[in-house]
């Protein structure tokens, strides 16, 4: 049973708390399916008239929301070592490389790393954190979370239930290939972000080793 289907035996309500309480558990930081959540159903959506696009969206923008500033609290609380902790656990999304290349986006774009990084998968568990840690001004940060938060789940929602709707026939019978889509678009997304984060931070340390030898000279 897959995601779709098993959303199928749960009542509406359900569905509206699971989709924000996964999408802001995962904005806190912590890695979760929260896309495949959200598209899945937001297709749901579009097959069960029970189910409120409306409030479905407005769920999962809450749940972005909230999830991203209470990861901006814990970070700014943490800091570094919070970071590093972070690490040890999942070093599979808070490696040092990848630590390293959110941090570049950070310093390069400031609160609209905090906006972008809502579009992807792994930057998507960092931006909360990480400003904490980097004790970005919360002003700034709340303008771009909101505004992050609202068109990553509101768009997602709008997007996938409106092809939901057009394309309901097919789906029915084939609802499967649109969540296989979804994961291996997102599959793809993130072995190319973390292709390019490892090679980001290997040059820096590289860099930084030149520096460093050549301040020893």
């Amino acid at each position: 049973m897959h995601i779709q289907e098993w959303l199928e035996t749960i009542p509406a309500v359900s569905i509206y708390l699971l989709v924000g309480l996964v999408i802001g558990l995962e904005s806190l930081g912590i890695p979760l399916p929260g896309e495949i959540v959200l598209v899945s159903s937001a297709l749901l959506a579009s097959q069960h008239g029970e189910i409120d696009p409306v409030v479905l969206g407005i769920c999962a923008s809450t749940g972005a929301i909230v999830g991203d500033s209470i990861g901006y609290a814990i970070g700014r609380r943490g800091g570094k070592p919070l970071l590093e902790r972070l690490g040890r656990r999942f070093p599979k999304h808070f490696g040092p490389e990848h630590v390293a290349q959110a941090e570049r986006a950070f310093e390069k774009w400031g609160m609209w790393a905090v906006f972008f990084g809502r579009f992807v998968a792994l930057l998507r568990i960092f931006a909360g954190p990480l400003a904490g840690v980097l004790h970005m001004p919360y002003w700034k940060f709340l303008i771009a979370n909101i505004l992050g938060g609202i068109l990553w789940a509101g768009g997602t929602t709008a997007v996938i239930y409106s092809i939901g709707i057009v394309a309901e026939p097919w789906l029915k019978g084939f609802s499967w290939v649109a969540l296989v889509l979804a994961l291996v678009i997102g599959l793809t997304v993130t072995l190319v972000l973390r292709s390019r984060m490892k090679k980001a931070a290997a040059a820096a340390n590289a860099n930084e080793t030149q520096t460093a030898a050549a301040a020893a000279e």
